[in-house]
Order: C-alpha cells, then sequence, then structure tokens
C-alpha cells in the first residue's frame, strides 16, 4: 500500500487546515523543549478509496511530537494526524504499513505510536448509535472498536487508548455564509445574548504580547473555577510568539480580550491555518457575567475569521451530545448556541512498538487520576 516513506524538516510540513499539523505548531514545541518529525509517505489513491479506479500515487505526510515517559522511554505522539483519511475499510491496514514503515526513523527506546486521529468515527453516521432525539449515543466499548479497525491487519495491534489528548467531538460553522445567515442559524438565545453584549457596551481587541498576562489571569480563574488542567504561562508565550519564515503551512495566532469599561471579561486565542479558524482557548471572568462577554468575543472571532478569508470555524470541543453528567457539558450549551454541526473523531489510537514496556505504561495511564485537554 505505501510504496516510499522518508523524512524531512519540519518546516517543510504540508499546508493543511488541522493547526496541530503544521510547522507552526512544531515551532510551538520546539520552544517549550519537545522535539519533533515530519514524515512524506506515498500511497495509491486506490489503496486507500474502495471504489477508486485510480492507481496514481499521492504524497501526504505527518508531523510526529516525541514525548518523554521518563529518561529511557519516549512514545511518538501524533496530534491530529496524518490529515489522508483512508476508507473505514482501508484505515487499519493503512495505519499499520504507515506505523511500521516509522518505526526505524523512530528512536529504539520510543515504546509506541499514538495516533490522535481527526478521521470521522465509524460510527459517527450510524443511525443505531443515536437515540430518538437524534443526538449520538457514542461509540461501542473499545473492544468492539478494536475488533473493527484490526481488521484485515496482519498484526492485530491496534488498541484503543481509555482517554483522548484533544478533543474528539467539536463543532464546525460554515463561514462561507453571510453574517445574517450565521445569525439566523443560532439558536435565539445565543443571538439574543450577542446583541445583549454589544448594548451594554462590551468591545471586543485584538491584544499583542504585552497582554498575554491579562489572558493567564483570566484563563487561571477559569481553570480554578472548572477544575481544569492549567497550563503554565510560558506555553502560551510560546504560543503566541511562535513563528515560522520560508514554511508551506504556518498558522496566525490572535489573542481576542472582550472588555466593558477597561475590564477584561473573557479572552480567546484565535488560530487561522490554512481556511480553518479554530478557538483553540477560552477564558472568562466570574464578575459582570449578565453582559454576556463570552458570546461577544465568540462572534467577533467569527467576523475576523471570515474577514482573512477562513472558510470554517472550529470550536474545538465540546461533549458528544446534550448529557448534563459530562464533565464538557456547559461548553456544549454555549458552542451549540451559535449553531454548526457537529463532528465526532476516532480519538487516540496506539500502534506498539514494545509490548512488554507497552503494558506497563497502559497500567499506568489507566490508574492515574484526572484527565485533562489540551492544544496537544
Amino acid at each position: 500500500m505505501l510504496s516510499e516513506v522518508f523524512d524531512k524538516e519540519t518546516d517543510q510540513v504540508f499546508e493543511t487546515p488541522i493547526v496541530q499539523q503544521t510547522s507552526y505548531w512544531s515551532e510551538v514545541k520546539r520552544k517549550i523543549g519537545i522535539n519533533s518529525y515530519a514524515f512524506n509517505f506515498k500511497v495509491k489513491l486506490s489503496d486507500i478509496h474502495q471504489n477508486s479506479p485510480d492507481s496514481q500515487a499521492i504524497t501526504s505526510d505527518l508531523l510526529v511530537i516525541l514525548e518523554y515517559i521518563d529518561r529511557n522511554h519516549c512514545y511518538a505522539y501524533v496530534p491530529y494526524g496524518p490529515e489522508l483519511e483512508p476508507d473505514t475499510d482501508c484505515q487499519g491496514v493503512f495505519l499499520e504499513e504507515l506505523s511500521e514503515c516509522l518505526r526505524s526513523y523512530l528512536p529504539a527506546s520510543c515504546i509506541m505510536i499514538r495516533y490522535d486521529l481527526f478521521w470521522e468515527s465509524h460510527w459517527a453516521r450510524d443511525k443505531d448509535y443515536y437515540d430518538e432525539g437524534g443526538n449520538w449515543t457514542g461509540a461501542p466499548e473499545n473492544r468492539v472498536q478494536e475488533l473493527r479497525f484490526n481488521f484485515s491487519t496482519i498484526n492485530w495491534n491496534f488498541q484503543k487508548t481509555y482517554t483522548n489528548v484533544l478533543p474528539t467531538n467539536t463543532v464546525f460553522l460554515d463561514l462561507r455564509k453571510s453574517e445574517d445567515e450565521l445569525l439566523k442559524a443560532m439558536k435565539p438565545k445565543t443571538r439574543y445574548n450577542i446583541g445583549l453584549s454589544g448594548r451594554k457596551g462590551v468591545q471586543v481587541k485584538v491584544r499583542d504580547i504585552e497582554d498575554i498576562e491579562v489572558w493567564y489571569q483570566l484563563y487561571s480563574e477559569t481553570s480554578q473555577r472548572n477544575g481544569i488542567y492549567l497550563h503554565d504561562l510560558e506555553y502560551f508565550r510560546a504560543l503566541f510568539t511562535a513563528r515560522v519564515n520560508c514554511t508551506q503551512s504556518p498558522a496566525e495566532v490572535l489573542l481576542l480580550v472582550a472588555e466593558f469599561d477597561g475590564l477584561p471579561l473573557a479572552s480567546m486565542f484565535l488560530v487561522l491555518s490554512q481556511k480553518r479558524a479554530v478557538y483553540l482557548y477560552g477564558a472568562s471572568s466570574s464578575a459582570c457575567r449578565n453582559l454576556m462577554a463570552p458570546y461577544a468575543l465568540q462572534w467577533e472571532a467569527m467576523r475576523i475569521a471570515r474577514s482573512r478569508g477562513c472558510l470554517e470555524y472550529d470550536m474545538f470541543g465540546v461533549a458528544p451530545r446534550p448529557d448534563p453528567e459530562h464533565p464538557m457539558y456547559g461548553l456544549y450549551r454555549f458552542k451549540i448556541g451559535f449553531g454548526g454541526s457537529i463532528f465526532h473523531a476516532m480519538g487516540c489510537w496506539d500502534y506498539p512498538l514494545d509490548n512488554d514496556t507497552y503494558s506497563y505504561f497502559k497500567t499506568w495511564e489507566m490508574n492515574r487520576k484526572g484527565y485533562h485537554l489540551s492544544g496537544g
């Protein structure tokens, strides 16, 4: 299936709407002391698309982040990659061949490759996995997922992880619509809150690196209020200052702050990559919540993204369905109010390279307390 795999410099990663697969993301990781690799691979279209008569080989690529477990062991993490998505029944075989080809390029201490797949879940379009209200009930248990994904593979080696690193459920908005069409597609309460925020005098401004402390204060407050993982300030400094020149896959990062009479009420990182805008991180104050600043912030972000030529807006992370018991239920209610459609991804899959050490790692990971979402 794969005719060729070879490494390349990370600044040669192809242009992509997936920010975690860009040269920019590699630079963010470098700034915080994490190494990454980039690889090209060739594959015939007829091998990954069952109904395609085209035997032409195409070239795609992926960015791999090297994560250390301890001094003697690491694993290769592929955030939202590879971007190239084969037909469902071809995915396991394709990814197995890719994994075996990558093995020789990775350190001997690498115990596994973890693919954080942004491919659509095999069960996302199966009506049997939706309730009477049209809400997705989720993928089946891991054992069933593994049976399907490993079908036709040689080694039967892929294992579904028990938690995911990046969000597996998100909401996409179509920015090809006019502003009036976007507003009309929103829930009435969301549309009303956007208007209310404007009438109350909330203003959204684009800020620079000197205002990173403003962001971090709001972010720290949000983290403490919601009990979510707290990145340190230097991570966000790297996120905001990473620049890549002479590259095929840059990204533009904007720090937006919603204010009222000079008081910061909400803030977010908006990342533009190719024709996609991503709401990567957000934060809000507990003060003046009646001013609905987060609604003004999101609406202005969408307007900015449209003005920069983006065709879609990724809300980046919601609960898979309106379940009040889910930790991301609040985000679901907020984000789904802006309209758009929910996308359900495959999530993290491991391909062990050292089965014995991987077994120990998997047990350790399952016993860890807590779980957090990050930008990968």
